[in-house]
């Protein structure tokens, strides 16, 4: 924690370093890239920055979103006090009056400080990122991963496992102020009486209310897909050993359809939600849930972050460790890692995976049993 107020601006291509006041912010600019999951990872830096300038106008500058079941930052932060507004970065435009229109945007909002909050997108791609502030006309940038080390995830030293992107991200932020990654409150979305009423109305009829899973299908890209056959066996698995237990289907609008078919054999209750809620409400309904089940995607997030255990299913689209759910609740099943996660360490056979589809129902099957009470 920086306890004297003071941080440091770096301008890591022109190597210039200046002391500065946190209390001197009166306007702080966020740039943070990504939909839902990425939102969530970054929430506890989110929780730090709200509470190191409190009393400073704080916005983000965010990308559009790109697949219409993708999330919007603006969609999961809501209303939860976490920023008072955003300016929308056209995502891979070259559209150079586009850029100059939102170039003129923020300099006549004129902020004290920009908070560079994106996950490694390369050196050259970081240069064009912080000559875009400058042009914007603010004199201080904070978090730009200037070394190997803060663009790079560091090796966690056992079971072949890398930090999570969340602890990379605090770790670039550090001079700013301590980002707690353990308390349950860094992970907190401030939900609104209104969301919690909403939530607990879309419930109220339902039969499985009172003990049911959380399921999520849809998977934003394909290559991170287990494949819905899998999905299928599965839950007609999980539902002729728990005849009574409670299936909520949770996603974006086109994922309703495949979400029934994957779950055509449950026979206990089950609601179809897809579509039908706001991510952060659905994230209320999964707070209710015994269990996450789904893809590595934006709502498995949303579910650690109410403190739902999760089994997910990965690809090896990135290092293991990297994009996992935060805490040690949660049963991941990653091609060919014998670590799964759990409190004691649970460890599984895992030969022969060498992609998501190879990874046995049997496999995903045990998981969901070790965790359900």
């Amino acid at each position: 924690m920086i306890g004297n107020g003071r941080g440091h601006s770096i301008d890591q291509r022109w190597h210039i370093c200046m002391e500065f006041d946190l209390a001197d912010v009166k306007k702080l600019l966020i740039y943070r890239m990504g939909s839902l999951g990425d939102t969530v990872v970054a929430l506890p830096v989110f929780h730090m920055l709200a509470r190191q300038f409190a009393d400073a106008e704080r916005r983000v500058m965010t990308n559009l979103p790109v697949n219409t079941d993708a999330a919007a930052i603006q969609v999961i932060l809501g209303d939860g006090g976490f920023v008072d507004g955003y300016f929308a970065y056209p995502h891979a435009t070259r559209d150079i009056g586009a850029l100059n229109r939102l170039r003129k945007s923020i300099r006549d909002w004129a902020p004290d400080l920009a908070v560079y909050l994106n996950e490694p997108r390369g050196n050259f791609t970081q240069f064009r990122d912080v000559l875009f502030l400058k042009l914007c006309g603010i004199p201080k940038i904070l978090g730009v991963p200037a070394t190997a080390d803060l663009q790079n995830h560091r090796p966690r030293g056992e079971y072949g496992l890398w930090e999570n992107e969340a602890s990379r991200l605090a770790r670039c932020v550090e001079d700013l102020g301590e980002v707690d990654l353990v308390s349950p409150a860094s992970w907190s979305l401030n939900f609104t009486s209104a969301e919690e009423e909403q939530a607990k109305a879309a419930l109220a009829d339902w039969d499985g209310r009172n003990g049911f899973i959380a399921f999520s299908l849809g998977a934003k890209i394909e290559f991170k897909s287990w494949g819905d056959d899998r999905w299928t066996e599965l839950l007609k698995r999980v539902s002729a050993n728990h005849p009574d237990l409670g299936l909520a289907l949770l996603g974006g609008p086109n994922d309703g359809e495949r979400s029934l078919v994957a779950a055509m054999d449950w026979t206990g209750p089950k609601i179809d939600l897809c579509g039908k809620l706001s991510p952060r409400e659905s994230a209320l309904v999964m707070r209710d849930a015994d269990i996450f089940m789904g893809h590595d995607s934006g709502p498995m997030h949303l579910a650690a972050s109410v403190g739902t255990p999760a089994v997910c299913v990965f690809s090896k689209h990135a290092k293991p460790g990297i994009w996992f759910p935060y805490g040690s609740q949660h049963r991941v099943l990653y091609p060919g890692l014998e670590w799964s996660g759990g409190n004691p360490v649970s460890m599984r056979e895992a030969p022969g995976e060498t992609n998501i589809t190879l990874i046995p129902v049997d496999e995903v099957e045990a998981a969901f049993n070790s965790l359900l009470k």
